[in-house]
């Protein structure tokens, strides 16, 4: 999965237009020569198979390449900023989950009430409204205006805290990007968890423990909460994946020190190996999340086993 990602990106990234040798010459017209020999030395001038074949090479052996823009090991650079990143969109993607999850049961309970149609409204706006968007008007709220929280950056560099200290200083820098994709992404989970909700509880079993004279309260928590939300369990992996790549507006925006701005910079400069390291962790990052995803859908659902 994760290879035949790379490769698909691998020949992407290669055939857009343009040449990077004349973004790294950092000239506006570089001669002929010039091109030439930054073809040459870092191989750009070699058939796409036989840089695919050494990307490959060196991919398993922990090498990624050297970026050009940066002059540093791509692994180097990535190991820098992916602790910020997971942190952000780890922290968003489970409060999103938590977040949906317990809105639509809120929800289903007054179906087809003013709450219910507040929060289904409200999803609607929150599922079309663009991430930097939201970020903007967050900042201008509670920064500019409120001045609550500040407007950038994972901690303050004036000053020098440990410990418990600086723990509290990144929670608080972290929490209006938290924010942003926490509120995007709360729509996807309840809105599949109220249908699903409303799917379960017409269910057979669940009519005839009413019916029976159970109480509704232990029917909905014990009952129709449990299976309806495996359908947003399902999605978290999926979810999660589009939290780590659609968060890098939402960095640039708080200047948060992911790999949002790396990536930026990958793409715009034309650094190859960059962009292809960042899309090699980003492919195991999401991959490894979706088999962790399947565990735990297992776990909830005792008719699912893996052998």
């Amino acid at each position: 999965m994760v290879l035949l990602i790379v490769l698909i990106n691998f020949f992407i990234i290669h055939l857009a237009p343009g040449n990077p040798a004349q973004i790294i010459s950092g000239l506006e017209q570089p001669s002929q020569e010039v091109i030439k020999a930054l073809e040459h030395r870092y191989g750009l001038d070699k058939p796409l198979v036989v840089q695919l074949g050494i990307y490959f090479k060196n991919a398993l052996k922990g090498d990624l390449g050297y970026s050009y823009i940066y002059s540093e090991p791509v692994i180097t650079l990535i190991k820098e900023r992916i602790g910020a990143t997971l942190l952000l969109t780890l922290t968003s993607a489970v409060l999103a989950f938590i977040s949906g999850t317990l809105l639509a049961a809120w929800s289903s309970r007054y179906k087809k009430g003013i709450l219910d149609s507040i929060l289904s409204i409200l999803s609607y706006v929150l599922y079309a409204m663009p991430s930097f968007w939201l970020a903007l008007i967050l900042i201008l709220i509670f920064s500019s205006n409120l001045r609550w929280f500040p407007t950038a950056g994972m901690f303050n560099v004036r000053l020098s805290l440990h410990g418990f200290s600086r723990f509290g200083d990144i929670l608080y820098h972290l929490f209006l990007p938290v924010l942003t994709l926490t509120l995007i992404q709360i729509p996807v989970y309840f809105r599949v968890t109220r249908s699903s909700i409303f799917q379960v509880s017409r269910d057979e079993y669940i009519l005839t423990m009413t019916a029976a004279g159970l109480e509704r309260k232990k029917i909905f928590n014990k009952y129709v909460l449990k299976n309806a939300i495996l359908p947003s369990v399902t999605i978290f992996g999926l979810t999660l994946g589009y939290a780590i790549t659609g968060s890098a507006l939402v960095e640039i925006v708080f200047a948060w020190p992911g790999m949002g701005r790396l990536m930026l910079d990958a793409v715009f400069k034309r650094d190859y190996n960059l962009l292809l390291g960042i899309y090699f962790v980003l492919a195991v990052c999401i991959c490894i999340a979706i088999l962790l995803t399947d565990v735990f859908y297992a776990i909830l659902d005792p008719r699912i086993r893996y052998k």
